[in-house]
């Protein structure tokens, strides 16, 4: 969590079968000249001997990229899908190709909901049970935080902001670690930010939500998804979406 004024790792790349898994899932956006289902092509970087595999995408995940590739909720919109139970993000550009997927760190909280007038609180003043990220769709814009740091606002209202790890991170929590480590069990350690990895951030997140922003899909810990993303009513469950 980031404060809105005074007084709130490395890369990884998206393996080819995580495309593969997308398209099958009917994630990717079909082509309006032939109508064919294009299979998103991923971006190559290096891999850091550190990194560790990337989590499978979870059936929710699938299911929103689907939904929002079948209905251009994104508004030819760069957008990023987050996964608080796996502490995952897929990151795709405007017209739907997938760019990568990395694990994040969250709020130290479970719970989907902000606490009212969390955005005008000093830290020392924010509980442990208020320490969440909550779930949603957020319009993501570049704005200016305390300290006259640029930042990524994910929520405004509620100081979330997705960047890397902040430098004057306490060593003791260890977030470099936590990102690297294979499971998300030890990803929740944040106010309520979402940290990514800082080479990721630099080299694909920023440069594609620098200009005009982006949509951010924060899915649920335990709120049905329906309720967080209402357009899914509408859409049949296949198999490979259920969640």
């Amino acid at each position: 969590m980031l404060k809105l004024g005074p007084g709130r790792g490395a890369a990884r790349v998206a393996p080819p079968w995580l495309a593969i898994a997308l398209a099958l899932a009917g994630a990717i956006p079909a082509t309006p000249a032939t109508g064919a289902t294009r299979v998103a092509a991923v971006k190559k970087t290096a891999v850091p001997a550190a990194a560790t595999p990337v989590p499978s995408p979870s059936a929710a995940s699938l299911r929103v990229a689907a939904w929002i590739a079948a209905t251009a909720d994104n508004h030819a919109l760069p957008y990023a899908i987050i996964d608080k139970n796996d502490a995952a993000l897929m990151l795709f550009d405007a017209k739907g190709m997938m760019i990568g997927a990395v694990p994040v760190l969250i709020g130290v909280a479970a719970g989907d909901a902000a606490t009212p007038g969390i955005g005008s609180k000093n830290l020392a003043e924010i509980g442990p049970a208020e320490k969440t990220t909550p779930a949603g769709r957020f319009l993501a814009r570049y704005g200016v935080a305390a300290g006259r740091q640029r930042v990524l606002w994910v929520d405004y209202a509620t100081s979330v902001a997705l960047h890397p790890i902040p430098p004057g991170a306490n060593p003791k929590e260890r977030r470099r670690q936590r990102l690297l480590s294979p499971t998300p069990d030890d990803n929740r350690i944040t106010f309520g930010c979402i940290n990514v990895p800082a080479a990721f951030y630099a080299r694909s997140l920023g440069p594609l939500f620098r200009h005009k922003g982006g949509y951010v899909y924060v899915l649920p810990d335990s709120w049905p998804i329906e309720r967080v993303f209402p357009g899914l009513l509408a859409r049949p469950v296949v198999p490979g979406e259920a969640g």
